[in-house]
């Protein structure tokens, strides 16, 4: 019987070695990195680089591509297939069996393997050696329109206050990662946005073609778009329907893979040079065809899922990514969101037409910090185009999300020097119920009108020279205030509004976090009649 048992063991393991595994794959450097940075323009569009300009960001290794000669010799190793590539993590997605994909550490460009299913990754690989890191304003009023069905997801946000103002997203760059966009090039609905050279080239990273329309397979990317782009006038306005859009289909709708997450990396790559603005995603991930590569809710962490490192990558890079939520509200083994929506991105729960939270929309973790979602919008019954060109309503955080992405475009605008981090803040504040968030409807409902007149005030000038640091911290935080704000209270608090300290200084002080936790709070300064909050990360 022992002899039996060995056998089906020994079985056992050559299955599991046979099967067709997805893994990424890194290399230990790049090539030509001090001419290509020298040189940012052979990498990066120049919008790309006035954005990272503008708001202080820098361009780094990380913006260097691939070395595409090293992609060609993994090509051609047996067994391999290679599916796609990262820039910002220096790796590509490739699959094959378990022993074919080992075998590429032979390479000696190949610094790490991480497999998809993380039960492999518990044998002995080399250390990482890598150099790239992988941690993982306008006045006059000219606009006014007749939103039609989509009146209510408008004004419950106050975007429409903004579109009066002529904030309707000209000269901001959006891009769409979704699953299809069939007819985009030919609806009724679209036709503003291509008489205005806006809608923008797209690509498809699932069937490697530049034509974007060709799959027609699903709709969602259509329906997503709408909510922000489309224009039938008396019948539907979308949030930012003078924003320039690229498309980018990253979901395979026939399958649930962890080649997606790549997929989404490497468009959202491609959009970074491009120079846009704001990124959409109406997708999540959680669970796949293969239970292997299952994420658990212990996962959904903020740097745990490759698509989650990638869009904090992006946040990093100065891109306001704006994910959906989820719809796993109603699910009793999971409920919560979903990757890349616990990362630093702004994650959009979604509500009904009344304000009410939607039971579908996924909640935030417990311990709520960071909390999430950051805010909510109509998701529940909301009005979208549908790709036969009709104005329908459809249920899903995947509707909530293009609505207020579309209201960060215009604010954008607007505020074209205020950073993407700056942006979240000051929408989260406006929010509904910012002082005592809940983890089904995060901050609330934002009001775009609020956080517009609060961005305009003389106080948000000052606010910037408000300074802070160092920040993180891991001891000592040093504030510096402005002459005109001496004798100030600052109270130190968590992101759920639970006071810790309370202080109260003259010009410049400084304060001792030692004692904290890591994770991130809020520094709430009041001063000759003013207020004013800065976020402080402790290490």
């Amino acid at each position: 019987m022992k002899k039996i048992i060995i056998l089906v063991l020994f079985l056992a393991s050559s299955y599991s070695f046979a099967q067709t595994q997805h893994a990424w794959v890194y290399f230990i450097d790049k090539a030509d990195v001090v001419n290509s940075l020298a040189n940012p323009t052979t990498i990066l569009t120049q919008k790309a680089i006035d954005r990272k300009t503008n708001h202080g960001v820098t361009i780094d290794e990380r913006d260097v591509p691939v070395n595409e000669s090293y992609i060609s010799q993994i090509k051609t190793q047996i067994g391999i297939t290679v599916k796609a590539k990262s820039k910002w993590f220096n790796c590509i997605h490739v699959l094959g069996t378990q022993t074919d994909i080992d075998a590429l550490l032979s390479l000696s460009f190949v610094d790490e393997i991480v497999y998809a299913d993380r039960s492999l990754n518990t044998m002995n690989r080399p250390a990482t050696t890598a150099n790239v890191e992988r941690t993982v304003e306008k006045f006059e009023t000219l606009v006014m329109y007749n939103y039609g069905n989509g009146a209510n997801q408008s004004e419950m946000i106050k975007i429409d206050k903004l579109h009066e103002l002529d904030y309707t997203g000209e000269g901001i760059t959006v891009a769409v990662m979704d699953s299809g966009f069939p007819n985009v090039n030919t609806l009724a609905a679209f036709q503003r946005l291509r008489d205005n050279g806006d809608l923008l080239n797209g690509y498809d990273f699932v069937d490697r073609t530049a034509d974007i329309y060709a799959y027609t397979g699903n709709t969602h990317g259509t329906t997503v778009l709408s909510d922000m782009a489309a224009h039938v006038d008396g019948q539907f306005v979308g949030t930012a329907p003078d924003a320039s859009y690229y498309l980018f289909r990253t979901e395979d709708a026939g399958s649930e893979t962890p080649l997606e997450e790549s997929n989404w990396v490497e468009a959202a790559e491609r959009a970074d040079s491009l120079g846009v603005d704001v990124l959409n995603t109406s997708l999540g991930y959680n669970r796949f065809d293969d239970s292997r590569y299952d994420y658990t809710i212990a996962d959904m962490n903020g740097n745990t899922a490759f698509i989650t490192k990638g869009a904090n990558v992006a946040v990093e890079k100065g891109l306001l990514v704006v994910n959906s939520a989820g719809n796993s509200g109603n699910d009793g083994t999971w409920g919560i969101i979903t990757a890349p929506a616990d990362g630093n991105g702004f994650t959009i729960g979604a509500v009904d037409g009344s304000g009410n939270y939607a039971p579908f929309s996924s909640r935030g973790r417990t311990p709520n910090i960071p909390v999430k979602p950051d805010v909510v919008a109509q998701g529940s019954a909301a009005y979208v185009v549908s790709a036969a060109g009709n104005v329908t309503t459809s249920n899903g955080t995947s509707f909530s999300s293009p609505i207020i992405a579309g209201a960060m475009a215009c604010l954008v605008q607007a505020f074209p020097d205020k950073t993407n981090v700056e942006l979240m803040q000051i929408v989260r504040e406006s929010s509904s119920i910012y002082a005592n968030p809940t983890i089904q409807l995060g901050y609330g409902i934002p009001n775009f009108e609020l956080a517009f007149q609060t961005l305009s005030t003389p106080e948000s000038t000052i606010q910037n020279t408000i300074q802070v640091f160092p920040n993180p911290a891991k001891a000592n935080v040093y504030i510096n205030l402005p002459k005109k704000y001496q004798n100030a209270t600052i109270t130190l608090s968590t992101l759920v509004g639970k006071t810790i300290e309370t202080y109260t200084i003259t010009t410049n002080t400084n304060i001792n976090v030692s004692q904290l936790a890591a994770g991130m709070y809020l520094l709430h300064i009041e001063a000759n009649g003013a207020q004013f909050t800065k976020k402080l990360i402790k290490q």
